[in-house]
């Protein structure tokens, strides 16, 4: 049987102890948690250590564990401006990017309880926010039922105890399911999909697996040392979610779009030129990936490909592949 979920048993541990007035008994939190009251102790020290003001009081001859907020307690002296206000209650249409993980539900219930300590009239104008501002929610990935609790959760304790997962993984690119032995690193949300960074002793590299393509998962007793490092933002040198070597590319914008990409930061690397026809060129150090293809290729007939050749010529045949399929008759299969 899978290890435990640390994680998320400690999370629901303090869950516990804040909501409880009285406190909460050592048999008690093993019990709703379904682990022995040895594992319990090892969690209450693991907290205490990690600087949760957790004690322990006896009252008729039993101990309660209770969470000391104190330490909390300036928080209140502090207020927000009305300016703060209004960002902090207009992120919350940004956390659905969380939806499956286990924080989702304590930060809806963290909003609420802020709306419900707002004054009926300000309550009405914060309400009315996403009338005048608004966030669009991008492409998310579709799972049937959403991604599962239980591997979230066991991702995210192996991943923090550094601990080997072996796991039955559905590859998007070749169709086919595959066993692996890894050695998680991250976990990154982006795009819209949630990613697990892994080391594979198999392949001696790091790779990047879409957690809703997982589907067995087993958390591993034996633990193991870390053979590479992870950039602070692994992804930093592509358009999506890649870590390939970086290439310098070289696009020629038409004037009819040149405006709308000369507006936005499409990579951090990139710099444009002006011309006096209107056009715009651009460069950028990036991975020549399907994020990059498919981002050109979102210009249709208003961007040329510069350099490097190899890219130009994927783009071109890109092209021509679609223009080809819109030349055969309606109701023939295309591909």
């Amino acid at each position: 049987m899978a290890r435990s979920n640390e994680v998320i048993r400690q999370w629901n541990i303090i869950r516990a102890l804040d909501g409880a007035r009285q406190g909460v008994t050592v048999q008690e939190l093993s019990k709703s948690a379904g682990v022995t009251v040895r594992t319990i102790w090892r969690d209450l020290a693991a907290l205490q250590e990690a600087g949760f003001p957790l004690y322990d009081e006896k009252i008729d001859g039993r101990t309660y564990w209770r969470m000391n907020s104190t330490p909390f307690r300036h928080l209140e002296d502090r207020g927000f401006t009305l300016t703060q206000l209004c960002a902090l209650y207009f992120s919350r249409t940004l956390v659905e990017c969380l939806a499956g993980t286990p924080f989702q539900q304590d930060l809806h219930a963290a909003f609420d309880e802020l709306a419900r300590t707002l004054p009926p009239r300000m309550r009405e104008f914060f309400d009315r926010i996403p009338a005048v501002l608004d966030a669009k929610r991008g492409p998310v990935r579709v799972r049937a039922g959403g991604l599962p609790h239980a591997t979230i959760a066991r991702l995210l304790d192996a991943t923090l105890h550094d601990r080997r997962l072996e796991m039955r993984y559905h590859s998007a690119s070749s169709g086919r399911t595959k066993g692996y032995t890894v050695e998680p690193y991250r976990l990154v949300y982006a795009d819209g999909g949630l990613y697990l960074l892994a080391f594979v002793p198999e392949y001696d590299a790091l790779r990047t697996f879409a957690v809703e393509r997982i589907e067995a998962l087993t958390v591993l007793e034996e633990t193991f040392e870390r053979r590479v490092d992870v950039d602070a933002r692994p992804f930093e040198q592509s358009l999506g979610v890649n870590m390939g070597t970086p290439v310098h590319v070289e696009l020629e914008f038409a004037p009819r779009t040149a405006g709308y990409v000369r507006e936005r930061l499409w990579h951090p690397s990139q710099s444009v030129q002006e011309r006096p026809d209107g056009s715009l060129q651009m460069t950028l150090d990036v991975c020549t990936d399907w994020a990059l293809t498919s981002w050109i290729l979102s210009f249709g007939p208003y961007v040329r490909v510069l350099a490097p050749a190899s890219l130009a010529a994927e783009i071109r045949a890109a092209l021509q592949g679609a223009s080809a399929r819109y030349e055969v008759e309606t109701g023939t299969p295309l591909w």
